[in-house]
């Protein structure tokens, strides 16, 4: 994965705020969720490092990826190390709002209407494909995403905490599909790219699956944290400090890409926010109660490539969204 993103194998001592002990223990747990996640996926450690930053914001993510890179897998894996809930949803043209969210189901027992939960209400669902669904049925994981809840029949239903969506897409189709609008991709914390592993990420799979390695089976996949541990890891980035001069950066940043000439669409200030948070959780999980240049440097693409948008001059040039980011990257000045 291009994505600058990668856990600390262990964070030296010395650079390590005076955490509280929960804090310290959350740290090291979400830490060795790589280790864990790959007795099923390999590689892909740059990935469940984006999926546990978005967690410890409270985000969710879209991931894409061509099929049979193991998405799927590695959502179901990355909540049985978590000891969370999970529930997937393959979107098709004909899936309803309902069958997302739930509905009113007729009780001819009591005469009355009761309400049956959705998929949604779980801990971790994977919207699988989820630009294959018209945007009615899109727009149902909306209010999910933002306010933690269904409404249905006026009456507001909380979800369970915590919560995520990760929906996933294919970027090399589009016919049949309906693409995201730009509202809806904001509500994504981040944008993950899954890609092919290399030849001998693709030769240590074919080796586990000759030794009998079934994918349907996660019973060696132990959970290393859970709720306890994602809720102290949450309180712990509060408490990183951000410099004011670290947020005139991450604004510039943003700036540059409203100013940009290849991009018709910069990134709104929704968009910074995300990028100084997903920058916090980044320093916090890396042992460090401060945000540098770099953590944001380090997340501005997943944070950003979603939440901006190619002129078609520049896409028939050959230009790229994380090609963009990548100049703005290295030209807007970064403080000292």
């Amino acid at each position: 994965m291009n994505d600058p993103v990668e856990l600390h194998e262990e964070p030296e001592a010395a650079s390590l705020p005076a955490d509280t002990g929960d804090t310290a223990d959350a740290r090291q747990a979400l830490t060795a969720l790589r280790s864990e996640v790959a007795k099923a996926v390999v590689g892909q450690d740059a990935v469940v490092t984006g999926l546990v930053i978005a967690l410890l914001c409270r985000g969710h993510v879209l991931l894409e990826g061509v099929p049979g890179t193991a998405k799927t897998l590695l959502v179901r894996t990355l909540a049985q190390t978590l000891h969370l809930d999970f529930k997937r949803v393959q979107f098709t043209p004909d899936l309803m709002p309902g069958d997302v969210t739930g509905s009113l189901i007729y009780d001819n027992r009591t005469a009355e209407f009761e309400f049956r939960e959705g998929p949604v209400f779980t801990n971790l669902l994977l919207a699988d494909e989820i630009n294959r669904t018209p945007p009615k049925t899109q727009a149902s994981l909306l209010e999910a995403m933002e306010e933690r809840q269904v409404s249905v029949e006026g009456v507001p239903r909380p979800l369970p905490a915590p919560f995520m969506v990760c929906a996933t897409q294919n970027p090399i189709e589009y016919e049949g599909t309906y693409p995201l609008p730009e509202a809806q991709l904001d509500r994504f914390l981040l944008k993950l790219t899954v890609p092919v592993p290399s030849r001998d990420e693709e030769i240590a799979v074919l080796q586990r699956h000759a030794e009998g390695f079934d994918p349907r089976d996660l019973s060696k996949v132990n959970a290393v944290a859970g709720a306890v541990e994602l809720e102290a890891g949450q309180a712990g980035v509060r408490t990183v400090h951000v410099d004011p001069k670290v947020s005139g950066y991450v604004v510039d940043l943003c700036r540059a890409t409203r100013q940009s000439p290849s991009l018709q669409l910069g990134v709104s200030p929704r968009g910074a926010t995300a990028l100084l948070a997903t920058a916090r959780a980044w320093a916090w999980l890396s042992g460090r109660d401060y945000v540098t240049p770099d953590d944001a440097k380090a997340l501005a693409r997943p944070t950003l490539r979603h939440r901006v948008q190619l002129r078609p001059e520049a896409e028939l040039e050959g230009a790229t969204t994380d090609g963009v980011l990548e100049g703005i990257l290295n030209t807007v000045l970064v403080p000292r």
